[in-house]
């Protein structure tokens, strides 16, 4: 049952992606209000927000777009940052709807930087103790439990991801549509292509959970 679980949400992963990919090469076509580009649309939406300290770039790659607290930018991918599109509207709003989180202490957005440097421990670590609790599950089951501890804070850290990121998607589409940047036209698509980018943060936190509660039921069989 686990197996089908897991490939099931493997599945649902990679068409939410190809989704994903989909959505913002349509919306690539749909051109936004003034010929502004991502990078434009990104500087406008930290200048209204009283924001002058956080710096907008580009970045290799293809939706690599993410906003870095700890040197303050906005990094957007190429087709992003030249865009002239709804699709890079949507995206460099987002990510500034992060650094607006950032300039005013968001809750989520704190919690969740405090947990940063025990989940990149935890994710250095999580795969080799789990491993090692399975092989020794009947003369170590300890080990396991530590793994599940371990597995347990990347599981409730994507989950502490998930009202970050739709905050920080609120937060662009109401900036958007206020700003004149999208119009009665275009303003579904902008919110179509950050909900679909939603999606896949929830399907990582649900597969993250499955497979944490699939351990946990690993760590209960060896006791019986």
């Amino acid at each position: 049952m686990y197996w089908i679980i897991l490939i099931g949400f493997m599945l649902l992963s990679w068409v939410v992606s190809a989704r994903l990919k989909s959505k913002f090469k349509q919306f690539s076509k749909v051109p936004i209000n003034y010929g502004v580009t991502g990078k434009d649309v990104a500087e406008k939406m930290l200048r209204d927000n009283g924001i002058y300290d956080v710096k907008v770039v580009s970045t290799p790659g293809s939706l690599s777009d993410h906003y870095n607290p700890l040197n303050k930018t906005v990094n957007l991918s190429p087709d992003v940052y030249h865009g002239n599109h709804v699709a890079a509207a949507a995206v460099a709003a987002h990510e500034c709807g992060h650094a607006i989180q950032h300039a005013t202490a968001y809750s989520w957005l704190t919690m969740r930087s405090q947990m940063v440097p025990v989940v990149e421990f935890s994710s250095n670590w999580v795969h080799w103790v789990i491993l090692g609790g399975m092989l020794l599950i009947n003369s170590f089951p300890q080990l396991l439990l530590i793994g599940i501890v371990l597995f347990a804070l990347t599981t409730l850290f994507s989950f502490i991801t998930l009202p970050v990121e739709v905050d920080a998607s609120q937060r662009a589409l109401v900036w958007l549509k206020t700003s004149g940047v999208t119009n009665s036209m275009n303003h579904a698509k902008a919110e179509n292509a950050l909900k679909w980018a939603a999606y896949t943060y929830v399907v990582a936190a649900l597969g993250s959970l499955a497979t944490l509660l699939y351990y946990v039921w690993l760590y209960m069989g060896s006791r019986d």
